[in-house]
């Protein structure tokens, strides 16, 4: 079973204080100036169920899920983001822009927790199924991105991990760009951040034209 390419899938990811957030809204601006539909989502999350999932994933009050609980509420949340947001939105030719989607569970509970990179794999076939057609890679160094995260106030759960667990969640990101250069495109995130949404803005409409 091979997963599905969707060209109008474009994915935001790296690691915490990336600037997703900036340069999801700097993309959204670009392609409705275009004329195009967009809908803008977030893993985990994206549905009023898989929100619900990110909050007990998240949250700092209970005991930390074992990494096995982590990995499949991740791709219990994607499941259901995917079919109740995504493929109802790229079946009417809308573009889907989301903040993270499997390559973060490749980064965070494989490269970092040390998890199961085949059952990722395998999870990735039997329930997501698709994959996008273009990844922005925001890389940032760890010690900048957790000061920029860390200045927003109280960190969740997950922001609260060491900086060697951010550290492995970089490199794990990386080595799947490396892997997939045909679909990733890598943006230093350490740049200013309207430098850093122009060039994600670039990728974009490269990528746009590819399609027509």
């Amino acid at each position: 079973m091979s997963l599905q390419t969707q060209p109008r899938l474009v994915t935001l990811e790296g690691g915490e204080g990336a600037g997703k957030s900036t340069v999801l809204a700097a993309l959204r601006d670009a392609l409705l100036a275009a004329g195009d539909e967009v809908v803008c989502t977030r893993e985990p999350g994206g549905t009023p169920l898989a929100e619900q999932i990110r909050g007990l994933l998240l949250d700092t009050r209970h005991e930390p899920p074992a990494p096995e609980t982590e990995l499949l509420l991740m791709f219990a949340a994607r499941a259901q983001h995917v079919r109740e947001t995504i493929l109802p939105a790229l079946r009417r030719g809308a573009w889907v822009l989301s903040d993270r989607f499997t390559d973060a569970s490749y980064a965070y509970q494989g490269a970092a927790r040390g998890g199961d990179v085949e059952l990722i794999a395998q999870l990735e076939q039997r329930v997501v199924g698709i994959n996008p057609g273009l990844t922005l890679l925001l890389d940032v160094p760890v010690e900048i991105g957790l000061q920029r995260a860390r200045g927003r106030g109280d960190a969740d759960r997950i922001e609260s991990e060491s900086d060697d667990f951010f550290e492995r969640v970089r490199a794990g990101y990386r080595a799947r760009a490396t892997a997939e250069p045909e679909r990733f495109r890598v943006i230093d995130a350490s740049q200013p951040a309207a430098v850093v949404a122009a060039q994600a803005v670039a990728q974009l409409h490269a990528h746009r034209e590819t399609l027509r």
